[in-house]
């Protein structure tokens, strides 16, 4: 049974705000917990990031002597100032943070699998550590984890490289990153379909470029439109980027629409494609995976992203790779080299034993990726039946993006009205006492996530929870 939090802890001003996620002109952030002997109620504040009205804001702090004053500037870079922080990690950590207060909270904002790191790949790190392989690695990856990679995209991906074009990287967040930064110059566009990964459009603006953001619909399984992606490209076009299995929507790219991608990408010589293929073993038949590269013609034009972290369930082992032209991959691996440097040595020993488990991951990962479409399949029919409730099914990774926008307007009892996907999840967070992340982060403002990378206990008892924070309310608009 959902239980609002002001019946149940005595713990208040729990907030989440502005303070917490940062905010164009300052850097801050911060957890208020207090405990006091009456009981109120939890409250999430709204998470502003409006844009910045001034490129470069002076902060001056004084420090005092026994004889003068000594002005400090603590300005901030305007390319920090003009980034937004992540939501879904503010609030995964501010649920945390409820959860250790003890506030039963369930967790459904992270995106990163419930399961532990399969043994055969875990024992791989440890022995890597028993047998002195502690040391510093070469800057692109070792030769035997860049065989291991250009082994495994040749087989299940059809892509050939050597191991000169492959940059092993402190996740693949970071070969992301470094991606953007290597092919973009200020004022190049980077062409990103929403909803999208929160961090597209913010490593587009580290690299002073600017993100171009294409739309998708729910009717449409949040695919782009061929049509609007030729309709918005121009002589700024630099990147287009493309997240298949998707974060947030778990959509899945058929071969067939990306074929037509391709032949609008190849009219244009300076557009080039990342494809971030890190949920490509978390799919369900029949949907396959595709790989951009494999494509006619789009081998010398696509950068392609993976990495260990969702199929291997290695999120806190940081191991990620880049495969692409040469060209384009030795400048990824100048960036590294003057930042991080190569990747830890005992997560690369384990990324070779995780290759080395078969075709996909083998057996471990497909153990996986079955408790996951059992979870979605739970999900998908629960919320179906569910009034003012719109659902495009999955076909990979482990979202749900469901829109409640029907939901919106709606003056909540004891809380306010219904205003947008950000108080939708405040309420929620009050109410049901779930964990959500809204769908503005993503682009997408009438929608919200659901990771369902939790066991099927949990899921059912946290769609328990929402399923009566809904009952006070009612569509404000028939679907």
């Amino acid at each position: 049974m959902a239980v609002s939090l002001h019946n149940s802890t005595g713990i208040s001003g729990v907030g989440f705000d502005s303070k917490f996620l940062g905010s164009h002109s300052a850097s801050k952030a911060s957890v208020s917990v207090s405990f006091h002997s009456s009981i109120t109620n939890l409250s999430l504040k709204s998470v502003e990031t409006s844009k910045q009205q001034s490129y470069r804001i002076t902060a001056m702090s004084k420090t005092e002597s026994s004889s003068d004053q000594v002005k400090l500037d603590i300005s901030l870079s305007p390319r920090v100032n003009s980034v937004k922080p992540s939501k879904t990690v503010a609030i995964t950590d501010h649920a945390t943070a409820l959860a250790q207060a003890g506030v039963p909270v369930i967790r459904l904002a992270a995106g990163e699998p419930d399961f532990d790191t399969p043994a055969i790949i875990a024992e791989a790190g440890i022995n890597a550590i028993r047998e002195g392989y502690t040391r510093y690695t070469p800057n692109a990856g070792t030769l035997e984890l860049r065989t291991a990679i250009c082994h495994k995209l040749k087989e299940e991906n059809g892509i050939s490289y050597s191991y000169d074009q492959i940059v092993v990287s402190n996740g693949a967040k970071q070969s992301i990153l470094q991606a953007v930064l290597a092919v973009c110059s200020p004022g190049d566009e980077v062409i990103i379909p929403a909803p999208y990964w929160v961090s597209y459009p913010e490593m587009a603006r580290l690299a002073d470029a600017t993100p171009t953001i294409l739309p998708t619909l729910i009717c449409d399984n949040f695919l782009l439109d061929p049509e609007v992606l030729e309709s918005k490209i121009s002589e700024k076009s630099r990147l287009l980027v493309l997240c298949s299995p998707s974060n947030p929507t778990g959509s899945v790219y058929p071969k067939k629409l990306l074929e037509k991608i391709a032949e609008i990408v190849a009219k244009h010589p300076r557009l080039l494609v990342l494809s971030d293929e890190i949920y490509e073993h978390i799919i369900y038949a029949p949907a396959t995976h595709t790989s951009f590269a494999s494509l006619p013609g789009m081998w010398e034009r696509t950068l392609t992203v993976n990495g260990f972290s969702k199929a291997f369930a290695m999120t806190g082992w940081r191991l990620g790779y880049i495969a692409g032209p040469k060209h384009f991959v030795a400048a990824c691996n100048k960036i590294q080299s003057q930042s991080t440097s190569g990747a830890s040595s005992i997560a690369q020993k384990a990324g070779v034993a995780a290759l080395g488990l078969g075709y996909a991951g083998g057996e471990a990962i497909s153990t996986m990726v079955k408790a996951f479409r059992e979870r979605r399949d739970f999900l998908v029919k629960s919320f179906g039946e569910l009034e003012g409730v719109k659902i495009s099914e999955p076909q990979g990774a482990f979202y749900l993006f469901i829109d409640f926008s029907s939901y919106y307007g709606i003056e909540a009892e004891g809380f306010g009205k219904i205003k947008n996907s950000e108080s939708l999840c405040r309420y929620f967070l009050d109410k049901a006492q779930v964990a959500l992340v809204p769908g503005d982060a993503f682009g997408d403002d009438s929608c919200i996530r659901i990771s369902y990378a939790a066991s099927l206990t949990t899921l059912q008892a946290a769609f328990e929870r929402i399923k009566k924070a809904l009952i006070s309310l009612r569509p404000a608009v028939p679907v």
